[in-house]
């Protein structure tokens, strides 16, 4: 495990009603709002909520990037039969977890210092559903967006599992990210772009996991208060019409 040193020290900017994580000025990393604590107040988080129209309810869910803990904090409130495992590489990320309000471990939720690269060349954990969303000071590190990577990740799936990445639409590399997955997921992947299209979403299914959704009205998921669902409608709705795109 590299040392505190190697990594960048982010930083924490408030306002009356925000507090987000920045690496530098110009890149946001993550943003919450201190009136709804809980809540996804970045769009691209909402989209990558998308796996709820697949897996309404996975039995273990696992996390790659804590950030300021925006996805983990919904998915822990939302979730409350998931048990849920977030591994974060960077020291400094992973020491504001309180100011973030992150929950604390216990028996079925639990933030770790690690790799994620190493996380899915461990032993098959067997995971529903594995979300990446690792971008540091520099963007997506290689290590996260290697062939090699993308096939630990199909391996760490359960059956039927499916996996869930943030990728910069804009990058230069992104096309041979999307292909990587595609190669690693026999070409069951899905890539849905935010509004503006800077992230793209990929869902990534095993097991033919995409083409047991079925395209018509949305629904809200069981156990998802009907808030939580309201402010990811338009999100969900994204990700059926790409699905259906993809269909015709």
């Amino acid at each position: 495990m590299s040392n505190d040193s190697t990594h960048v020290k982010p930083y924490v900017q408030v306002t009356l009603t925000t507090k987000a994580l920045h690496f530098s000025i110009s890149e946001l990393q993550s943003r919450m709002d201190l009136r709804h604590p809980d809540a996804l107040d970045l769009e691209y988080t909402r989209l990558m909520m998308g796996f709820l129209l697949f897996c309404p309810a996975p039995a273990r869910l696992a996390m790659i990037g804590l950030g300021g803990g925006s996805m983990a904090k919904f998915c822990h409130r939302q979730l409350p039969g998931t048990r849920m495992q977030v591994v974060e590489i960077n020291p400094h990320v992973l020491a504001l977890r309180d100011e973030f309000q992150v929950p604390p471990d216990g028996p079925r939720f639990g933030v770790e210092l690690g790799d994620g690269a190493d996380f899915v060349r461990g032993p098959p954990a067997r995971f529903e559903v594995l979300l990446v969303d690792g971008f540091d000071y520099d963007g997506l590190p290689e290590a996260l967006s290697s062939q090699r990577f993308y096939d630990g990740c199909y391996e760490t799936l359960a059956p039927g599992g499916l996996l869930v990445v943030n990728l910069h639409a804009g990058h230069p590399q992104y096309p041979q990210q999307l292909e990587r997955i595609r190669r690693s997921f026999a070409g069951a992947a899905l890539a849905v772009d935010d509004s503006d299209r800077s992230n793209s979403i990929v869902f990534a299914g095993k097991d033919a996991a995409l083409a047991a959704l079925r395209i018509g009205p949305l629904r809200r998921p069981p156990g998802l208060d009907a808030g939580a669902w309201k402010s990811l409608q338009p999100e969900m709705a994204r990700v059926l019409s790409a699905l259906k795109a993809e269909t015709v």
